[in-house]
């Protein structure tokens, strides 16, 4: 067992404790970085000057009239930019465009006494367009043969040699649709100007090091001249790992020009409207089976929706190939990958990062072709389980395959899929207008940034002369419960109680060059980093222990040691080892260790309205041995309700018509893009933890738990597959959308009604 991940006796990790923050939470006390503008005086707010077209060039522009408007008190142009123009780091997303790129691509920014102020001040900027044609979907980018990036190539075997050995073979397409973040608070920063020039930006960003590296080249400073700090966010999910820092960039040059604090905020619309979503994807695959059932050949073209730059998309679509294999043996394999360009926002990070698109792919498979191979689904996935010794179509080692099956078999016994499955078969026989089903499925899901250089974090710690502890570290909270965990680690590691340690919120000037709060990798990074720094105070404490040959309190610990000149704070630092990536062959081993997991839902679907409930959920998850259990059964919890979203309730739609509001998003808000509410939770909710599950070499033995949890939802969409099937005769296979909305089943479940059973 390694000393990282090596528990003392009476640790305080693993100790069922609430949010450190859940108090302040849920009586409204938890301050974000919009309540802070109350707390600034003299603040300035920016309102986006947006665009009612997909795709065009900027002829003109008339800020003049916005000079009309009492309260405003400055127009933002490319022309006011002294650095570089651009806010991505592909430099491919021009701050203040001349080419509209997208429906509501905002081409200037006004600031005013007010927000009001500034709205109306944006709506007498006169702007001329000439407009262009503009591609919406993927397959209208894939027949204009519009990409963008790299287009990477996974493949291993000898796929002639699969298909000769294959005795079934099936092919097909498949497209589904990406997801709202939708998260509570909407993007915001609040910039200042000190007397010597010096940027601070509050900002609501899972990556501050980044958002300080765009202001700094958007301003043409150095970088220790911006200093970003993350109170805390409304949430997150990836959506902030990039798109924060135009934003931020925004309300940075306009406080430098103004002299004067500069608050961001958008508004819902605008959020919806302005950033980027999860990744849609379409898929054309081909697969073959033997006799047995057991995959014999894969081969597959994945086209991701980018939208109108790359942002994160070439990262995202590596993890969606380096995922579609998710827990089973693929000997065959090739699968291409590429980026639409289309005119919508630009597609981003969201939990899974592109693992969940390349899974659902399978699972997607698996659901439609069991019938057709006259197997039940569950029977297909499990005997196609990876073993001990198997490697991923890129070349890393399988470890610890038993895993999954474990989570598997302890769904199984827990849920008693056996009684269970055989009632669903007797209530289907006797209720012809209402069926059930239940689904399981398997996750295996890799963990640790693709980049390898992003596998690092720094922490520091100070230790006060009463004793009471500080600690700071470079991730950044959005409600998953990191900052509690960063907290038991460190009380843990100095031997002292929960109560004496303090956390501080992440700013770039304390630990510099941190990686995005991102990748499931949180607590792993960061808590290897705040561990390290507790590690070297505790060295040099054991020294003055030993020299007082006496047992002492932790005060009195610390008080002899500052008098004895002994330093009492550590900066600390973590690296993930053992990670080799290849990106241009897509080989290598860029996970840490893979997370496991398995979830069993059961459903009911009505005939005539393709109206659905979920009964039950029964999962187990394998996080190692956890750190704090109640945040990590939360995060499971959350994760699967929001990947259920995904799969069949978050339905995005843009207008792909050929009006003059082609483009325009339709979705824009609560009232018309549907989210998972109380009334979709499912009325028995079984979550349990796999036991024995230590990590070697990871921190405190744990897992990570942020992303892996939302495939279990595949569960979901998998029930509702069958539940459609069961309306039709025994063997009939269907297919269904995705998201699988209750219109969704509706159509899925007539194709049942009308079709005969196939076996090929």
């Amino acid at each position: 067992m390694s000393t990282l991940s090596q528990r003392p006796m009476n640790a305080i990790v693993g100790q069922e404790m609430p949010h450190e923050a859940a108090n302040q939470h849920v009586t409204g006390a938890a301050l974000y970085t919009d309540d802070l503008v109350g707390r600034t005086l003299g603040t300035l707010h920016a309102y986006p000057v947006q665009t009612a077209v997909a795709h065009g060039r900027v002829t003109s522009m008339d800020v003049q009239p916005a000079y009309d408007v009492p309260g405003v008190v400055r127009v933002l142009t490319a022309d006011d930019v002294p650095g570089v123009n651009d806010a991505g780091i592909k430099h491919d997303e021009p701050l203040f465009p001349t080419e509209v790129m997208y429906y509501g691509h905002p081409v200037c920014w006004v600031i005013g006494e007010t927000l009001e102020a500034a709205r109306l001040g944006a709506a007498a900027v006169k702007v001329e367009i000439d407009e262009l044609p503009a591609l919406i979907t993927v397959k209208e980018a894939i027949e204009a043969e519009s990409f963008q990036g790299a287009r990477p190539v996974m493949a291993r075997g000898d796929l002639g040699a699969g298909w000769a050995a294959s005795t079934r073979v099936f092919e097909g397409e498949f497209e589904f649709a990406g997801q709202e973040h939708f998260y509570l608070e909407t993007h915001c920063s609040l910039a200042q100007v000190d007397e010597n020039g010096q940027i601070f930006i509050q900002c609501s960003t899972q990556h501050p090091t980044e958002t300080q590296d765009i202001v700094a080249h958007v301003l043409g400073l150095d970088s220790n001249e911006v200093t970003v700090q993350c109170l805390r966010m409304g949430g997150g999910f990836g959506g902030k790992e990039m798109q924060p820092h135009g934003y931020a960039a925004i309300g940075a040059l306009a406080a430098t020009l103004t002299g004067r604090p500069v608050r961001v905020r958008l508004n819902r619309t605008q959020d919806m409207t302005m950033s980027g979503k999860r990744h849609g994807f379409h898929s054309a695959w081909k697969i073959g089976f033997d006799d047995e059932g057991k995959i014999q050949a894969f081969e597959a073209v994945l086209t991701s929706d980018g939208g109108w730059s790359l942002d994160l998309s070439e990262p995202v679509l590596a993890r969606a190939l380096c995922h579609v294999d998710n827990a089973y043996w693929v000997p065959n394999i090739r699968v291409d990958g590429r980026i639409a360009k289309t005119n919508k926002t630009s597609q981003t990070a969201f939990r899974g990062f592109g693992g969940p698109q390349g899974m659902l792919v399978m699972e997607d498979i698996l659901g439609r072709v069991a019938p057709k191979l006259g197997m039940k689904a569950h029977e297909l996935r499990r005997k196609n389980f990876y073993v001990d010794g198997q490697e991923t179509p890129y070349g890393q080692p399988v470890r610890h395959a038993e895993r999954a099956v474990a989570c598997w078999e302890q769904v199984w016994q827990n849920g008693e899929l056996d009684r269970r499955m055989a009632e669903v078969d007797a209530f289907n026989a006797t209720s012809p207008n209402t069926k059930r089903a239940i689904a399981i499925t398997p996750v295996k899901f890799g963990i640790s940034f693709n980049l390898t250089a992003f596998n690092q974090a720094g922490a520091l710690v100070h230790v006060y002369k009463d004793g009471s502890v500080l600690i700071n570290h470079g991730g950044t909270e959005m409600g998953q419960g990191l900052h509690t965990k960063m907290l038991q680690i460190a009380a843990t590691t100095l031997g002292i109680p929960l109560d004496r340690v303090r956390l501080a919120p992440t700013r770039t000037d304390k630990v510099p060059n941190t990686s995005a709060t991102a990748a499931s990798t949180g607590a792993d990074l960061n808590g290897g980093a705040v561990k390290d720094a507790c590690e070297q105070i505790m060295v040099r404490l054991e020294k003055v222990k030993a020299e007082a040959q006496e047992e002492l309190s932790w005060e009195d610990l610390v008080h002899r040691a500052y008098f004895g000149r002994v330093q009492l704070w550590a900066a600390g630092f973590y690296r993930t080892e053992g990670l080799k990536w290849d990106p241009a062959t897509v080989k290598g081993s860029p996970f840490k260790y893979f997370a496991y997991g398995a979830a069993a839902t059961e459903v009911e679907v009505d005939r005539f309205t393709g109206a659905y409930r979920t009964l039950r959920v029964d999962i187990v998850h394998d996080v190692g041995d956890s750190l704090s259990p109640l945040i990590d059964i939360g995060q499971i919890e959350g994760g699967y309700v929001q990947g259920a979203g995904w799969l069949t309730l978050e339905d995005l739609r843009w207008d792909t018509s050929d009006r003059p509001t082609r483009g325009r998003l339709a979705t824009q808000g609560a009232s018309t893009y549907k989210l998972p509410s109380f009334s979709e939770m499912p009325a028995e909710f079984n979550v349990s933890l796999l036991e024995r599950a230590h990590e070697d070499g990871a921190v405190y033995g744990s897992k990570a738990v942020g992303e892996p949890p939302l495939m279990l939802a595949f569960s979901t969409r998998e029930a509702l597959r069958q539940a459609a099937a069961a309306f039709g005769d025994e063997g009939v296979s269907v297919e269904i959308g995705c998201p699988a909305t209750p219109e969704a089943v509706f159509w899925a479940l007539q194709e049942a009604r009308g079709a005969a059973p196939t076996d090929g």
